[in-house]
């Protein structure tokens, strides 16, 4: 008999009014996994998210984490089971420090080592935040605020991190470092759930991948597979395989 996954989602519904916006989502992210949600803008997959970080009410389905059900659960007990949400927008406090910003995420769960010693932790790996520390949050570049939304996230210490959107509007270098970090914190033993647009890209980390379009699941497979699949090529990745 297989283990459990480590963090599930059954039968999602999320409704704005009438609108469904996601309808009936089941996926399951693993230990040590990149899971990444591809698909059209408007395909429910912020709203996939949203439901699990507790920012968004489902109408029905069940969200799991090791076992625990976590349904319905607020944004505040969300973070303190484990499930950290980096927001499309990344939503820094821009008017405090940077080292403002990590300090409020460091002291938001219980944890044995001492926040300065767990500020210094996240500084090391994120080295370019490390002489903006004394800045206010809002005079980073958006790069920057990324990587600051990502280090705030990793303090909170998630069991399983959701990045919606990491690389929208960054420069094709920043990019190609945010997906290395998040090839990082796989590796670190955390896994990530992603909602991303660059496909291409996502995929290429990816254990498992799911195609959402109007709110339903309609592929899903390892990233190397779906990067394969016509029909994924020609809607997201900007063509047909070679033949």
């Amino acid at each position: 008999m297989s283990p459990a996954p480590l963090f599930e989602i059954s039968g999602l519904e999320v409704r704005y009014g009438h609108v469904e916006a996601v309808r009936g989502v089941s996926l399951q992210v693993d230990a040590g996994e990149v899971v990444t949600l591809i698909g059209p803008n408007g395909a429910g997959k912020s709203s996939t998210l949203g439901a699990v970080a507790g920012l968004v009410r489902p109408a029905a389905g069940e969200v799991r984490l090791a076992g625990r059900r976590m349904t319905g659960c607020a944004s505040h007990q969300a973070v303190a089971a484990g499930i950290v949400l980096v927001p499309e927008g990344r939503a820094v406090l821009t008017r405090l420090t940077v080292e403002e910003n990590l300090r409020l995420a460091a002291e938001a769960r219980p944890h044995p080592d001492p926040w300065k010693a767990r500020l210094e932790a996240v500084c090391r790996r994120f080295p370019v935040l490390t002489a903006r520390r004394p800045a206010l949050a809002g005079t980073l570049s958006g790069g920057e605020q990324q990587m600051l939304a990502i280090a705030r996230a990793l303090l909170a210490q998630p069991r399983i991190l959701l990045l919606d959107e990491p690389s929208m509007g960054l420069a094709p270098q920043m990019v190609e470092e945010v997906f290395r970090l998040v090839g990082s914190i796989r590796e670190g033993g955390t896994p990530v759930l992603l909602v991303e647009q660059n496909a291409r890209m996502a995929l290429g980390i990816s254990d498992r991948a799911y195609v959402l379009e109007r709110g339903q699941v309609v592929l899903q497979g390892t990233g190397a597979e779906l990067a394969a699949d016509r029909r994924v090529q020609a809607a997201y990745l900007g063509g047909d395989v070679e033949t």
